[in-house]
């Protein structure tokens, strides 16, 4: 595929399609990477985006319970001493 470098501003950039844009989920930013005399662009993505709230609604309707015990019945904490 080919396109064109076109001029912004004082500045250069080109311009993708909507239809790479949706196949590759490019939303607001990208990550580049400069490889071996290649430029890689990836989606930029947040993983943890607004944890924050969900864990906030979590405490709010009680489902943040401890599902495993930190400390076993069998532990034994001699041997660290």
């Amino acid at each position: 595929m080919e396109i064109s470098v076109i001029n912004i501003g004082n500045s250069k950039g080109i311009r993708l399609s909507k239809t790479i844009l949706e196949k590759y989920n490019i939303q607001d930013k990208v990550e580049i990477t400069l490889e071996k005399g290649y430029i890689i662009l990836k989606p930029k993505t947040e993983p943890r985006k607004n944890w924050e709230n969900s864990f906030k609604k979590m405490h709010e309707i009680g489902d943040d319970k401890i599902l495993i015990d930190d400390i076993f019945e069998d532990e034994d904490f001699e041997e660290w001493n």
